[in-house]
C-alpha cells in the first residue's frame, strides 16, 4: 500500500501499537520532525545516511530530531516495517540546548529565491564587477594579448569552474551560510566562516569608495560641457595640457591632461595628502555620495532575496545594454582597429614566463569569486532539486565572456586616444586599475560627439557593476551571521542589517580622506588577496579530504540525480587545491611593490599589509585550538569529533511517496 508522505492521516494518527500491528511507519508523538505540502524538511544524521533504507525515488530515508524531555533524557522510539520488498526504518537522534534550538529553527521553511532567474542574475550581477572593466583588458594585453586567453582558460577549466561549482553545491545542499555550514561538514574549519565575514567587511570598506568616485563623476556629467574637458578650472595646474583643442598643443614631459587633474585635484584631492602617514581631513563631498550608495545598498537588501533579487534585474542587466551601445560606439571612433590589434595581437614567447599563468590563474578567481561567502549564501536559497550544476556553467561562462568583451569596449577607445595623440597604443594604455576608467575612458568620452549622454550612461553602469557585487557581499555576512544565531537575529534581520551597513560605512571613512586612494591600493593588494586565497585552499581541502569526496558526489546526486564525473572529482581533490596553492605561493614570494600617483609606499605599508591579510585568516587556527579545547575526551577522540559533521542536513521531501507495507 503506497501513502504519500505529506498525508496527515497515517503520519499524525500512527501509534506504536498501529505500526507494530500493521506495519506502518510511525511517528513519534514528540518528535520534532514537521510534515506539510510545500516541500517539508527533515533531518538525518551524517553517520545514519548509508543505513537508512531506499525510498521509491532514489533517496535515502531519514530520521526525526526527538527533543529531550523534562529531565533531559531522550525517549527513543523505532519502528522497522517488515515489508517485502520495501524495508523502511526511522531512527532518532540526541539533541539538546542551544543546539536543539537552532537545528529547530532550520526545520522551519527558509527563504527562497522567486523566480530561478533572480537567483541567476544576482549570481552574474555577483561575479561581474568593476574588474570585469578595467582589471581583464589591462591583464590581457599586458600578458601576450590573444595568447594570454590560452592559460587563462586553461585556469578557468581546471581551477575556477570546479570551486565555483563546488560553493554552489555546497551551499544549495546544506542550505546554510559560511559560518554554520561546517557544523554540517567538519566542524573544526569552521573558523573559516568568520575569516570570510571579516574579508567580506574588508571589501566593503574599500569597494564602495570606489562607487562613490564613479557617483561623483556621475553628478558632474549633468553639464553641458564636461568639467574634465578644459583647463580653466579652479583646480588645474600650469602643466595641464588640451590636446583636443582647437590650438595646436605640444605634449611635454611634465603634461598632464585635464582628466587626470580632474580624478587627482578634484574628485581624490591627493595634493593635499604627503601619503599613508598623513592622509589629511575627510572629503564631505565623497563622504555625501557614500552615504548615498549605502542607502540604497540598505533598502536593496533589508528584507532578503526576495527583494534584492528584483533589483538585480535592473543592476545585473543594465551594464549589458551599455556595453553594447560603447562597444558600438568605440567601434565607430577613427583608430578604433589599432586598440583592437593591441589587445589581441598574440606574443607567443609571453606564454613562457611563469608570471603570466600566475595572472591568469589570479584572474579567472577572483573574477568568479569562490571564498567570498556569497556562492554560499546565494544557493542556500535554492530550492533543493534545482541544477546548480548547470547555474555553474551558465554563470562562469557569461562572467567570462563579458571579461573578453569588455577589453574591446576599452581597446576601441584607446585606439583613438592613440589616433588622437598621434602615439602609440601603448603609451596610452599606461593607466592601471580604477585610473584606466576615470582618466583615460573619461577623457576619450569627454571628446565624442554627444560627450555628455555616453558620460552619463557610462558612470551609470559602473555604478550598477558595483551595486550587485555590493548586495551580494554583505548577502554572505548577513547570511552567515543569521544561519549561526537564529534566536537572536532571525526577526531582526532589518534591525542586523542597518548595523551592518552603519559599521561599513564607518570603515570606510579613512578611504574618504584625501589620501584615501592610497588606503584603497593597500586594502585591495594586501586585505584580500592572500587571505581569500588561503581561505579557499582550506574549504576545498576540508571538503575533498575530510568530509569526504565520495559523500559529497552522493550529495550532489541526491540533489541533481547524477554524480559527477572523475573530471570533477579530479580538480576538486587534487588539481584545484595545486591551482590555489601555486597562486598563494607566487604571491607571497613575490610581493607587489605599490606605487601610485607618483608616490612610493615606504616598507612599513607592506608590513601593515600582511598584518590587515593577517587579522581574517587568523581566525581559522584560533578557533581550531578553541574546537580541540572545549571538545571532551582525549586528545584522538578531540581531533576525530572536531573533524565529524556533528549535525545533520535536513532533506526536503515534498511530495515523495513512500512505501511501507
Amino acid at each position: 500500500e503506497t501513502e504519500p508522505l505529506t498525508s496527515k492521516k497515517d503520519v499524525s494518527d500512527c501509534n506504536e501499537d498501529d505500526c507494530k500491528e500493521n506495519g506502518l511507519l510511525m511517528r513519534n508523538p514528540k518528535s520534532a520532525l514537521r510534515l506539510g505540502e510545500d516541500g517539508n524538511k527533515v533531518r538525518a544524521s551524517q553517520g545514519d545516511k548509508g543505513e537508512a533504507a531506499q525510498i521509491s525515488n532514489g533517496y535515502s530515508g531519514v530520521q526525526s530530531t526527538v527533543p529531550c524531555n523534562g529531565t533531559g533524557e531522550v525517549e527513543d522510539t523505532q519502528c522497522t516495517a517488515p515489508a517485502a520488498t520495501t524495508t523502511t526504518t526511522t531512527t532518532t537522534s540526541t539533541t539538546c540546548g542551544t543546539e536543539g534550538q537552532q537545528q529547530l529553527v532550520e526545520l522551519e521553511d527558509r527563504e527562497t529565491w522567486s523566480k530561478k532567474i533572480d537567483f541567476l542574475l544576482s549570481v552574474i550581477g555577483y561575479a561581474v564587477d568593476l574588474g570585469n572593466v578595467w582589471r581583464f583588458p589591462y591583464i590581457c594585453y599586458q600578458n601576450g594579448g590573444g595568447a594570454f586567453l590560452i592559460p587563462y582558460t586553461l585556469m578557468a577549466i581546471f581551477g575556477g569552474i570546479p570551486l565555483f561549482y563546488m560553493e554552489l553545491a555546497l551551499g544549495q545542499y546544506h542550505r546554510n551560510g559560511c559560518i554554520s555550514i561546517w557544523r554540517k561538514i567538519c566542524p573544526i574549519f569552521k573558523g573559516i566562516g568568520f575569516a570570510i565575514c571579516i574579508i567580506d567587511l574588508y571589501v566593503a570598506s574599500y569597494y564602495n569608495t570606489i562607487m562613490a568616485w564613479a557617483f561623483y563623476y556621475l553628478v558632474s556629467s549633468f553639464t553641458a560641457e564636461l568639467p574634465w574637458t578644459s583647463c580653466t578650472n579652479p583646480w588645474n595646474t600650469g602643466n595641464c595640457t588640451n590636446y583636443f583643442s582647437k590650438d595646436n598643443v605640444s605634449w611635454s614631459l611634465h603634461s598632464i591632461s585635464p582628466a587626470e587633474e580632474f580624478y587627482t585635484r578634484q574628485v581624490l584631492q591627493v595634493h593635499r595628502s604627503n601619503g599613508l602617514d598623513d592622509l589629511g581631513g575627510i572629503s564631505w563631498q565623497l563622504t555625501l555620495c557614500l552615504l548615498l550608495i549605502f542607502t540604497i545598498v540598505y533598502f536593496s537588501i533589508w528584507k532578503g532575496v526576495k527583494t534584492s533579487g528584483k533589483v538585480v534585474w535592473v543592476t545585473a542587466t543594465f551594464p549589458y545594454i551599455i556595453l553594447f551601445i560603447l562597444l558600438v560606439r568605440g567601434a565607430t571612433l577613427p583608430g578604433a582597429w589599432r586598440g583592437v590589434l593591441y589587445y589581441l595581437k598574440p606574443d607567443w614567447q609571453k606564454l613562457l614566463a611563469t608570471e603570466v599563468w600566475v595572472d591568469a590563474a589570479a584572474q579567472i578567481f577572483f573574477s568568479l569569486g569562490p571564498g567570498f561567502g556569497v556562492l554560499l549564501a546565494y544557493a542556500s536559497y535554492n530550492k533543493f532539486h534545482n541544477n546548480c550544476y548547470q547555474d555553474a556553467l551558465v554563470t562562469s561562462t557569461v562572467n567570462c565572456a563579458t571579461s573578453f568583451v569588455s577589453g574591446f569596449v576599452i581597446f576601441t577607445v584607446l585606439g583613438y586616444m592613440a589616433e588622437m595623440r598621434k602615439e602609440d597604443v601603448s603609451e596610452v594604455a599606461k593607466d592601471t586599475g580604477p585610473s584606466l576608467l576615470f582618466i583615460t575612458y573619461a577623457e576619450a568620452i569627454a571628446n565624442m560627439p554627444a560627450s555628455t549622454f555616453f558620460a552619463i550612461i557610462f558612470f551609470l553602469m559602473l555604478l550598477t557593476l558595483g551595486l550587485d557585487s555590493t548586495f551580494a557581499g554583505l548577502e554572505g555576512v548577513i547570511t552567515g551571521v543569521l544561519d549561526e544565531f537564529p534566536h537572536v537575529w532571525s526577526k531582526r534581520r532589518e534591525l542586523f542589517v542597518l548595523g551592518l551597513t552603519i559599521v561599513c560605512f564607518l570603515g570606510s571613512l579613512a578611504t574618504l580622506t584625501f589620501g584615501g586612494a592610497y588606503v584603497v591600493k593597500l586594502f585591495e593588494e594586501y586585505a584580500t588577496g592572500p587571505a581569500v586565497l588561503t581561505v579557499v585552499f582550506l574549504e576545498a581541502v576540508a571538503v575533498a579530504w575530510f568530509y569526504g569526496i565520495t559523500q559529497f558526489c552522493n550529495d550532489v546526486k541526491e540533489m541533481l540525480g547524477f554524480t559527477p564525473g572523475w573530471y570533477w572529482r579530479v580538480c576538486w581533490v587534487a588539481i584545484s587545491p595545486i591551482f590555489l596553492l601555486f597562486v598563494t605561493c607566487s604571491f607571497l614570494s613575490n610581493p607587489p611593490e605599490l606605487r601610485l600617483f607618483g608616490y612610493n609606499y615606504p616598507y612599513w605599508t607592506t608590513v601593515v599589509g600582511y598584518c590587515i591579510g593577517t587579522s581574517s585568516i587568523i581566525c581559522i587556527p584560533i578557533y581550531m585550538v578553541y574546537r580541540l579545547i572545549i571538545t571532551p575526551g582525549t586528545l584522538k577522540e578531540r581531533i576525530l569529533k572536531s573533524i565529524t559533521p556533528e549535525t545533520a542536513t535536513e532533506i526536503p521531501f515534498g511530495d515523495i511517496r513512500m512505501n511501507a507495507v
